[in-house]
């Protein structure tokens, strides 16, 4: 039993395993340990930097081109609120990039940057009793400041002024004026605005401000050109540059339908068309009345009509002698003993009936009123030239000779071309298809060749070139100088440098192939021995077990005699 511990306790002590990298490194000269060292510190110096250079969140724009006031005030309240910044030329004030946010928020709850123009923000602290005129002034103000910060907002604007001179409102029209308004704009250096711009800034202004027409907006820069003087809103009848492009597009759309058309019978890059096209782009309003002959009354619609018919007895004038005697008073009345008929009773007396009738129709008349607009850019002319080259056809010699086009063919194309164009001979349109050689082109070298691009390539970038190649032989010293060798020697197995050692003292030098071998072979011993070992060990564990059920109580002192011993004993024994 005795024994059996023995043998185990040999088993675990003894050595397995190649070298630790401690002894490896300890086998080292000392010349490579200090560069192994060297190495090292390197290598955990550019560790920790970038482990630094990954915490620092690094610093973002905050605000830019702030004024010297607005930059102050803003430096003032970065400091009251102990947030780091960094303050560059042209009031560029950064600060850093997880702070950007909430440094913009709590600057805002300040009010900064307040900026070079006040905007409706004046209308927010009006103070109670402000008269009509302070409220008309600090609105006009708002919109000022608004519209100028509206156009700060374009990337080659950098400062605007908005001046707005609104006439006071009048209830009578005759004496009503429209606005106006003024911008002076400061553009970066090296920007320029083209019209189409210019035009945007004066639409932007003119639909703000009501009632303000777009030849009310005056446009200057900071030189005191004035830039709002373009065809486009002055109204002149000049061609602008709109007017030239959309006949360009006719002109470059037609010439591309008549080549895509004829390519595919002439073959590519042997037609050429080119087109010319007059378009009137004059603004033009008529108005017409017309009245035509008066139709049948049967056939006309009355418009009116008015009837009226009246009839009755005409009463008995008065009758006698005219004077003093008839207008005595009458005499003593007396009553006949029979009354007379009165005048018409019976339908013979002096009274007569009359009747009238009146009757008015009304028709209408016909009249036509017309108002045309006509477009504009109306195609009122087209001019098309097109050059055909002459067809290929092959020889018999296996050569291949130009042949002008026959006349059914040039028929032929030219019907094309007509119906491509939109041929319109009441219009004037002209067309004029020649068939005609073209001249061989001098073609360039079909290619510089790959030294010629190559040496024109090194000539451009020769100091590009020079760096990256210092810095690649750097890099590959460093790398097979100086780390392989060091790496080499602490990973190469003891074996292998006792027959590095061997081999400068003049022993038999191992080539690779048998070095390789023995490497093969000492790890095939070490795992025999490995199993040996193993195998010892079970058989052990085995014949303990066996003790244990044969003599149980032989095995409980021994173990109380394990436990009892004294450690310093039994690792001095």
């Amino acid at each position: 039993m005795d024994e059996a511990v023995v043998s185990v306790d040999d088993k675990s002590g003894a050595p397995t395993g190649s070298p630790s990298l401690v002894q490896r490194f300890n086998q080292l000269s000392n010349t490579r340990k200090i560069i192994a060292i060297i190495i090292a510190a390197a290598v955990v110096a550019v560790a920790a930097a970038i482990f630094l250079w990954s915490r620092d969140p690094g610093y973002k724009i905050l605000y830019s081109n702030l004024s010297d006031k607005d930059g102050g005030s803003v430096i003032q309240s970065l400091q009251q609120m102990n947030i780091p910044y960094k303050l560059d030329a042209g009031g560029v004030v950064s600060v850093p990039a997880d702070r950007v946010y909430d440094a913009r928020l709590r600057l805002a709850s300040q009010g900064l940057p307040k900026g070079g123009n006040a905007g409706f923000e004046l209308l927010d602290n009006q103070k109670f009793g402000v008269s009509q005129f302070n409220e008309q002034i600090n609105y006009q103000r708002a919109v000022e400041g608004e519209l100028a910060r509206s156009i700060e907002s374009l990337s080659a604007v950098k400062m605007a002024r908005v001046h707005l001179a609104i006439p006071k409102q009048t209830v009578f029209l005759r004496d009503q004026q429209k606005p106006t308004a003024s911008i002076v704009l400061t553009l970066h250096p090296g920007r320029l605005l083209d019209g189409s711009q210019v035009a945007g800034v004066v639409h932007l202004v003119s639909s703000s401000v009501p009632d303000l027409p777009v030849k009310n907006v005056t446009v200057v820069d900071q030189d005191g050109n004035l830039l709002s003087a373009i065809p486009e809103l002055t109204g002149n009848s000049v061609l602008n540059q709109r007017q030239l492009r959309y006949v360009q597009e006719i002109e470059m759309g037609l010439s591309k339908r008549i080549q895509s058309i004829l390519e595919p019978i002439v073959g590519v890059d042997n037609v050429k068309a080119e087109v010319t096209a007059a378009v009137d782009f004059a603004e033009v309003e008529q108005s017409s009345e017309s009245f035509k002959p008066n139709s049948s009354p049967n056939a006309a619609a009355i418009r009116s009509e008015h009837s009226a018919e009246a009839s009755g007895n005409t009463p008995v004038p008065p009758a006698g002698v005219p004077g003093a005697l008839s207008n005595q008073p009458p005499g003593t009345a007396s009553a006949p003993l029979t009354l007379p008929n009165p005048p018409g009773a019976n339908g013979t007396g002096t009274g007569s009936s009359t009747s009238q009738k009146d009757q008015t129709k009304n028709y209408e008349v016909d009249k036509t009123i017309q108002h045309i607009k006509q477009p504009v850019g109306t195609l009122k002319r087209v001019s098309v030239a097109v050059v055909v080259n002459y067809k290929r056809v092959s020889q018999k010699d296996g050569g291949i000779k130009s042949v002008p086009l026959t006349t059914p063919e040039l028929n032929q194309i030219t019907n094309l071309v007509r119906e491509a164009m939109g041929f319109n001979k009441d219009r004037g349109d002209s067309l004029n298809v020649v068939n005609a050689a073209f001249a061989d082109r001098v073609l360039e070298v079909e290619g510089k060749s790959f030294i010629e691009k190559l040496t024109e390539y090194l000539i451009a970038h020769t100091t590009d070139i020079i760096k990256v190649a210092l810095i690649g032989l750097v890099l590959a010293y460093l790398m097979f100088g100086v780390v392989r060798p060091i790496l080499r020697d602490v990973i190469r197995p003891k074996q292998e440098q006792r027959a590095a050692a061997a081999g400068e003292e003049g022993s038999v030098a191992l080539t690779a192939e048998e070095l390789a071998q023995s490497e093969v072979e000492a790890e095939a011993v070490a795992e025999a021995e490995a199993s040996a070992h193993l195998a010892a060990f079970s058989e052990l564990i085995q014949r303990a077990k066996e003790m244990a059920k044969e003599d149980p109580r032989m095995v409980a002192t021994i173990v109380r005699e394990w436990l009892n011993d004294d450690p310093d004993k039994k690792t001095s024994s």
